[in-house]
């Protein structure tokens, strides 16, 4: 099919799991001959990883608390940077608008929606966010990475694309690889993240609940762990006490490679961490982040769960001693591990961008593209692990 060059506006709160997925859907839609430009905040033009062809645009964007002086100074933020983005449309010209979440994707939504400008917005987590739900009466499309989302009224169920959350391509290149051997005497590799910074609770727990595994599985570890700088010397020594080979940075450049050789993910449970293990299919014990808005990230484990492919432990259940029961599980049955890669790789949606950018390419000329709707009966829905005529919406919960 040809298509023709038009322009797209993405619109991204100023973290990674806002930025990585508007990333890869501005690479996959410049691959196809499009123009595109972004909207954030200032933390957010500061994110690794912005493909050199797209402009970013720092708007303002207002936090809305419980202090009602900050809600004016947020209503008077968003308002500034509504009227910027209607003055960037203007020269644009956008054929649509997609918003990734997050509070600096607001004012752009709210000026496409008033200027009439086709607009989706995509939900990376199991809980539609905050300022989703509050644009998603707005909005011509809502994509979701997950069948069940949470928070996610009813009403608008006829918007509603599965889509699933587009994922790095140095790590989805690493689909089609086998998981790695584990035999009864090879080496165990573990892998530990806790986000861009590292978590306090893994670096204080995971050594120890290592420690405790039975002799001849300890001995067989090899540990590759990301620490806050301030934990580093701390964790070392843990290990060198514990006799654990491990490695351990605050920061690795080619987390791809390591996902590749790891036997086992332990660590949070964010929207970009589910989507990559299960593009790789990598067992995983996740430690949701208490304090995630709406507990969104104890919501994007079940699906993993309940197909096998990772066990979740709540932070205040994560000790020392269930992670290691936890472990001894996976680890002790021959298959155990294998079976739960198999598990996580069938509920990754390694299609996900591409599906996105069709979403987003069927407003604006083109052709409605062959894009996953909930419910609907598509061979490509099955494929990605969707029976056909499934796949429920959860009603808001006010």
């Amino acid at each position: 099919m040809t298509r023709s060059s038009r322009h797209y506006v993405l619109a991204a709160g100023g973290t990674g799991g806002h930025l990585l997925p508007a990333f890869a859907l501005a690479t996959e839609l410049e691959r196809r001959g499009h123009h595109v430009a972004l909207i954030t905040d200032e933390r957010g033009a500061e994110i690794p990883g912005k493909p050199d062809f797209m402009p970013a645009h720092v708007i303002p964007a207002g936090r809305f608390g419980k202090n009602p002086l900050q809600w004016i100074r947020g209503t008077r933020a968003v308002l500034e940077g509504r009227r910027m983005a209607l003055r960037l449309f203007d020269s644009f010209e956008p054929s649509a608008v997609v918003g990734f979440g997050g509070y600096p994707s607001l004012p752009a939504v709210l000026a496409s929606t008033s200027a009439d400008i086709p607009t989706v917005v995509h939900e990376q987590n199991a809980v539609l966010g905050r300022v989703n739900r509050l644009l998603a009466s707005r909005v011509e499309a809502i994509a979701t990475a997950y069948p069940d989302v949470e928070r996610l009224a009813a009403k608008h169920a006829g918007k509603v694309h599965l889509v699933g959350n587009p994922v790095r391509a140095g790590v989805l290149i690493l689909r089609d690889e086998p998981f790695p051997t584990f035999g009864e005497d090879g080496l165990l590799r573990v892998l530990v993240t806790g986000g861009s910074q590292g978590a306090r609770v893994l670096s204080e727990v995971v050594p120890d609940g290592l420690a405790m595994l039975p002799p001849a599985l300890r001995q067989r570890l090899q540990v590759t762990q990301q620490c806050r700088p301030e934990d580093l010397d701390a964790v070392r020594e843990r290990y060198r006490s514990h006799d654990i080979p491990a490695e351990l940075a605050t920061y690795f450049e080619d987390m791809a490679t390591r996902l590749a050789d790891a036997h086992l993910f332990i660590g949070r449970a964010g929207a970009s961490t589910i989507a990559e293990l299960t593009a790789v299919g990598r067992p995983a014990i996740l430690i949701p982040l208490p304090i995630a808005t709406d507990d969104h990230q104890a919501a994007n484990t079940r699906e993993m769960v309940k197909a096998g492919g990772a066990r979740m432990i709540r932070q205040e259940r994560f000790t020392a001693k269930e992670l290691a029961k936890q472990i001894k599980a996976l680890a002790e049955n021959p298959k155990g591990l294998d079976n739960a890669a198999h598990a996580a790789w069938n509920c990754g949606r390694p299609k996900a961008v591409e599906d996105l950018a069709d979403l987003v390419e069927s407003f604006g000329g083109a052709d409605m593209m062959d894009v996953i709707r909930v419910g609907a009966n598509n061979a490509r829905g099955a494929s990605q692990g969707i029976p056909a005529g499934q796949g429920s919406i959860k009603e808001a919960a006010e």
